[in-house]
């Protein structure tokens, strides 16, 4: 490998959204800095099975929903 091309990969300290903090490599910031996040899967949908609906702006979910409605696998 080349010396000099790839970046720092150093120790800090990620904030999640309950308050925990979790230590991680990362190239992000310098040694020791703190990335607070504001959705991590403790708290996003994706990955806590979603309680919320999807918005259907513009009819666009029912469109596709009654166009495949017949469709089976």
């Amino acid at each position: 490998m080349k010396d000099g091309i790839h970046p720092d990969y150093h120790i800090i300290d990620v904030k999640m959204t309950d308050g925990t903090v979790v230590q991680m490599k990362s190239t992000w910031g310098s040694e020791g800095d703190t990335m607070s996040l504001e959705i991590d899967p403790s708290s996003h949908p994706a990955w806590t099975g979603g309680g919320t609906r999807l918005m259907d702006t513009g009819g666009r979910v029912s469109k596709f929903k009654n166009k495949y409605a017949g469709l089976t696998l």
